[in-house]
């Protein structure tokens, strides 16, 4: 393996799970600190991705899952017809390719948003350190769990509410991940463009722009740029919550 740069051996130096101010919401959220040395050794500390480099590409061998550590990144996964479809959007302490456990390839590319760092946890370690951790184990299983529930609420989403309702849904949840990682719910960056938006929430991008100011006429929202600041977030719950009228 070849001698790894200065800024490789700073980054290695400098990030480590104890210090990092994710662990609460990162696999080693259940971790004592001695458990917690011994979950940091086989974490791999990537080098920042630039915005559109790939973290990895649809097809390649599933070797590791990646927590975020900052930035973010979007999920795209290539259809028979060659079509690109938008599957998910990661943001801090969330993990990246969940979904290629049970398959030798990843199903999807992952593709940075913005400058983005990641830790890369190889599987088969993670796997054998969660027969020796239970809580480290416990932690996957809610994570995976987790996956498994965001992918239930995106089918019903898309199969049974209106494009607004999409997006008021679609920034309340934004909202809600936000919060949890003690950010303000009601001002925050989008980090990605509306043409990924609209791609995610199956919408046409000019139809999201029709949104957006529709929710600003409105006083839901006040948009700027990427830049949303929440107005009323009762009503915007409400819309996000209300059935369809073709439910």
């Amino acid at each position: 393996m070849p001698e790894p740069t200065r800024h490789r051996r700073a980054v290695w130096h400098e990030a480590r799970c104890q210090t990092c101010s994710l662990s609460s919401l990162c696999l080693p959220l259940a971790l004592e600190l001695e458990d917690m040395d011994q979950f940091d050794a086989i974490i791999r500390r990537r080098t920042p991705l630039k915005k559109g480099e790939h973290l990895f590409h649809q097809g390649d061998d599933f070797t590791s899952v990646y927590a975020v550590r900052s930035g973010s990144l979007k999920q795209v996964t290539t259809e028979g017809g060659g079509n690109d479809q938008l599957t998910n959007f990661y943001l801090p302490s969330e993990l990246v390719g969940l979904d290629a456990i049970d398959e030798p390839h990843y199903p999807g590319s992952a593709i940075a948003l913005e400058t983005t760092t990641v830790c890369e946890i190889p599987f088969d370690r993670l796997d054998q350190l969660s027969e020796k951790l239970p809580e480290l184990r416990g932690q996957l299983y809610r994570s995976m769990s987790k996956e498994l529930r965001n992918d239930r609420r995106m089918m019903r989403l898309l199969s049974r509410k209106t494009a607004d309702q999409r997006l008021a849904s679609f920034l309340i949840t934004l909202s809600d991940r936000f919060r949890r990682r003690g950010y303000s719910p009601y001002s925050f960056r989008l980090s990605m463009p509306r043409a990924d938006i609209g791609n995610y929430l199956g919408l046409a991008v000019e139809t999201v722009s029709r949104i957006v100011s529709r929710f600003q006429s409105q006083s839901l929202v006040a948009v700027s740029g990427r830049e949303v600041q929440i107005l009323d977030m009762a009503r915007l719950q409400q819309l996000a919550e209300e059935e369809s009228p073709a439910a």
